[in-house]
């Protein structure tokens, strides 16, 4: 099995034609995924390597059956692209824009509790089900089916711990980066929510990072409703206060959200907490019962 993206993603891929949108457009169909179609306004009636591309999201629903869309759309507009996405009846977005206004965020997160669909991102590197399918910038070739399941607000240290994790014969069921914005579509308790009613992932590995109380709340959903082990990795242990790492949502104020909360958080409530990606792989070989 795997969460959120498989063998019968149909994905539509917001702003195929510009230079990122081909490129890791292109790159999805090539490892698997089921790429029916492309979405750039005005340019309707063309294509991208035989990937026909519509004006409207609408027409890639109607006439392709998509029923994941991907958004490569620059900030100004990203929003909108969401939002049209989920008004054509998608039912799983993937923003990978990053930068999108945070104002714009907020009017997609409101529209969001209105239904039942799911956004992923924005800021994010999309999710990976290895062998099945890849909807994002995720280099593929780090990871190979398996029962670990690898959750990240950072994309560069999930393709880390993933690597890891290779090199001691673990597989993925499924990657998935939600992003590092202040305003995510989905949290880890959402992602971990999935990763419990997988029948394929046995064990659970959570890369958190400094900034906002995230991992701090996950923590608590875990000790009430996890029945799988979890495994979490905090980045930015010698992050000063104050200063913004990589992105818009790992900030710390005052002894909020700083690395060493989050992780004492977490083993407050039974979480094994590596210090770096080697250790989390090296405590994953043991929990799973293999040689480090």
């Amino acid at each position: 099995m795997s969460v959120l993206v498989g063998k019968d993603t149909r994905l539509v891929v917001c702003g195929l034609t510009g230079r990122e949108g081909r490129f890791h457009g292109l790159n999805n169909r090539n490892y698997g995924t089921n790429v029916v179609a492309g979405m750039t306004p005005g340019k309707g009636g063309q294509d991208v390597e035989g990937i026909p591309v519509y004006n409207t999201v609408h027409d890639a629903v109607e006439k392709e059956g998509a029923n994941t869309a991907m958004v490569f759309v620059p900030p100004a507009g990203a929003a909108d692209s969401i939002l049209e996405a989920l008004d054509a009846g998608i039912e799983l977005v993937i923003a990978i824009t990053e930068g999108i206004p945070v104002h714009d965020m907020l009017r997609v997160y409101t529209h969001l509790k209105r239904g039942n669909a799911r956004l992923v991102g924005p800021n994010c590197p999309g999710i990976l089900s290895p062998g099945k399918a890849n909807v994002g910038i995720i280099p593929a070739h780090f990871f190979s089916e398996g029962n670990v399941g690898l959750v990240s607000r950072s994309g560069t240290l999930t393709y880390q711990i993933g690597n890891e994790l290779a090199q001691r014969g673990f597989g993925n069921s499924s990657i998935v980066g939600i992003g590092g914005d202040p305003i995510a579509g989905s949290s880890f308790i959402d992602i971990i929510q999935l990763f419990e009613q997988d029948d394929e992932t046995e064990l659970i590995v959570m890369c958190g990072e400094i900034g906002g109380e995230e991992e701090e709340r996950t923590a608590e959903y875990i000790a009430e409703h996890a029945t799988k082990p979890v495994i979490g990795y905090i980045a930015g242990f010698t992050a000063p206060p104050g200063k913004t790492m990589g992105h818009a949502g790992a900030i710390i104020s005052g002894s909020k959200g700083t690395a060493q909360a989050k992780a004492e958080a977490l083993e407050a409530k039974g979480v094994r907490v590596g210090r770096t990606p080697t250790e989390v792989a090296e405590i994953a070989a043991s929990m799973l019962g293999a040689k480090a």
